[in-house]
């Protein structure tokens, strides 16, 4: 099958030695510092991450329109392949969309810096007037990790928020870092095409500690102030974790 050069670039790095106990995604092999560098791809199913979204109220919610799910690559990529599908419209004016998985057997109780390197499709344009913001530059990219699952909760004013401090919009927080966001270089505003579009936090790693379990979640997400729909595909995420 086809592949993305960046699907390309972490397939030869992972090749080798990969760990065949491992069902979620490719691990590389632990080299003796309890680093671990995992490659999720998604051609044939969600390898167990889940979607979500928040930062609205609660009458707001069936207003969405939220989609997760695997769906393959559009065909105007030019690439087969599956990806995980994320949509949804931003009726709150801070629609926050997020997927989560958990990382399990690490060592209990220890700080780990987490890097991603992050691939999806965008069919947000560049340089675009949209409502609310631009529909590019104004939806953020966030990756992060937290010892708790990432999950919306309702909070003391009775509005849904994310368990775990993702910062706002443009802004990080403890738990999620901004690495750009999803404009995808095209200046057609009125049918945009998809295009590939990367992402990493690769020069400002995240620090997080890990529960009496050796467990973390990851997470990934856009913070939205375009106040229309957003939709992605998320095609390739590979997240790399190093004991501090």
């Amino acid at each position: 099958m086809a592949a993305t050069p960046l699907r390309s670039l972490l397939l030869a790095s992972l090749l080798l030695g990969l760990s065949p106990a491992c069902s979620a995604a490719l691990d590389g092999p632990d080299d003796g510092t309890g680093r671990r560098d995992l490659l999720f791809l998604f051609d044939t199913s969600t390898q167990s991450w889940t979607g979500n979204f928040t930062d609205l109220a609660p009458s707001q919610v069936n207003d969405v329109g939220f989609l997760f799910e695997r769906r393959e690559l559009p065909a105007e990529v030019g690439l087969p392949g599956g990806a995980l599908f994320v949509s949804g419209r931003n009726v709150s004016d801070d629609l926050f969309m997020f997927l989560t998985h958990p990382v399990t057997e690490l060592s209990p109780n220890t700080e780990y810096t987490v890097t991603f390197e992050l691939e999806l499709a965008s069919n947000s344009p560049t340089g675009c007037v949209g409502a609310g913001g631009a529909p590019g530059e104004s939806v953020y990219v966030k990756v992060g990790a937290a010892s708790a699952q990432p999950d919306r909760v309702t909070n003391s004013s009775g509005n849904l928020r994310l368990n775990v401090d993702k910062g706002e919009q443009s802004m990080g927080g403890a738990n999620a870092r901004v690495v750009g966001d999803v404009a995808n270089g095209s200046t057609d505003c009125v049918t945009p095409p998809y295009r590939f579009i990367t992402r990493d936090n690769r020069d400002n790693p995240l620090p997080i500690t890990t529960d009496a379990a050796g467990q973390l979640w990851l997470l990934v997400g856009t913070d939205s102030g375009f106040e229309s729909t957003t939709s992605l595909y998320y095609d390739t995420i590979r997240v790399i974790l190093e004991p501090s």
